[in-house]
């Protein structure tokens, strides 16, 4: 009898040591469920890692099963439940530490803990947030976030950044590869023939011009190229219910406009479950899809189950891309 293959390694970054993320990572690497699923490489400051969970630095090889713990840098004490510059040179240390790994093919999947845009940016790096930092630091040039809640993947046309910028930047080309990219990311998880939507800018899809001339100008272009690709695509549907009907199994995936426009609906149907995924990058990195809620922080209440989600995805396909890789 052959051995199995052993568990996938998942590397997660602890997120700004302010904030939930460290008190959730260590109650995820104490979830046994999820030990037998993956084996989970922390990666954060010394002082958060508890004395049962080793500390690997150099090792070229992982245990076959159990968890361990990367320690990087700090740059002086932090409080929880604040933004401040310490906390953010951390966060960012332990995200730096983890794209190498993922990017040395070190790790099957990265797994990020939540930040804060600001303290990133009292840290040195004026960023929106860790999809633009790991997509510059791959040296990507086409990249874009995926969020799933349940049978809802919807993909952002725009990020983080005021609605009048992100309206700015709605064109036929924009939209066309963005189209493209949702259909090869689906593809890459295994969807064969993906059923795309794309949701309307406008009340209605703009109801035929009389609430905007948008769609016709910007977005029914870029749909008839993406069929006359061979892209099986519908819409602009109205931003009302194309969500729903994604929620329901009538599309596959649906690519949405702007940052609120997606999330909205992602997080009512999350559940604690609702995961992000980095279309574009050489490695698969996924997260959660809350913040760091330094409100919570430190009080023992914050739930790590949308955090264990997302390891445990990351764990599957990063296994199957493993196995579609290596054959084992």
């Amino acid at each position: 009898m052959e051995p199995s293959p052993p568990l996938p390694v998942v590397a997660l970054t602890t997120g700004d040591p302010a904030g939930i993320g460290p008190e959730i990572a260590l109650a995820a690497l104490a979830d046994r469920e999820l030990a037998e699923s993956a084996r989970i490489v922390a990666i954060g400051p010394a002082e958060l890692r508890p004395p049962r969970v080793p500390g690997i630095l150099a090792n070229p090889r992982w245990p076959e099963r159990g968890h361990a713990w990367i320690e990087t840098p700090t740059f002086g004490a932090w409080q929880l439940g604040r933004v401040q510059e310490s906390a953010g040179r951390a966060a960012l240390a332990a995200l730096r530490a983890g794209h190498e790994l993922a990017l040395a093919g070190r790790v099957d999947a990265l797994v990020t803990g939540p930040v804060s845009k600001e303290a990133l940016h009292l840290g040195g790096e004026q960023v929106e947030g860790q999809t633009e930092l790991l997509g510059r630091w791959c040296g990507a040039t086409r990249f874009e976030m995926l969020a799933i809640a349940g049978s809802l993947r919807v993909l952002l046309l725009t990020r983080h950044m005021p609605l009048v910028r992100a309206l700015s930047l709605v064109s036929t080309e924009r939209v066309l590869d963005r189209l493209r990219l949702l259909d090869e990311g689906l593809r890459g998880f295994g969807l064969a023939h993906p059923r795309i939507a794309l949701a309307g800018l406008n009340p209605h899809a703009g109801e035929n011009g009389l609430l905007g001339s948008e769609e016709d100008d910007l977005l029914r272009p870029a749909v008839r190229i993406a069929r006359a690709e061979g892209l099986d695509v519908e819409g602009p549907v109205s931003p009302d219910s194309v969500f729903l009907q994604g929620s329901r199994g009538r599309y596959d995936g649906v690519l949405a406009l702007y940052h609120d426009q997606a999330f909205i609906p992602i997080k009512l149907l999350s559940a604690d479950g609702g995961i992000t995924v980095i279309l574009g990058l050489p490695y698969l990195r996924v997260s959660p899809v809350h913040g760091t809620a330094f409100d919570l922080a430190g009080k023992g209440t914050a739930s790590p189950a949308n955090l264990i989600a997302a390891l445990q995805q990351a764990a599957l396909w990063g296994g199957l891309r493993r196995t579609a890789r290596t054959g084992r």
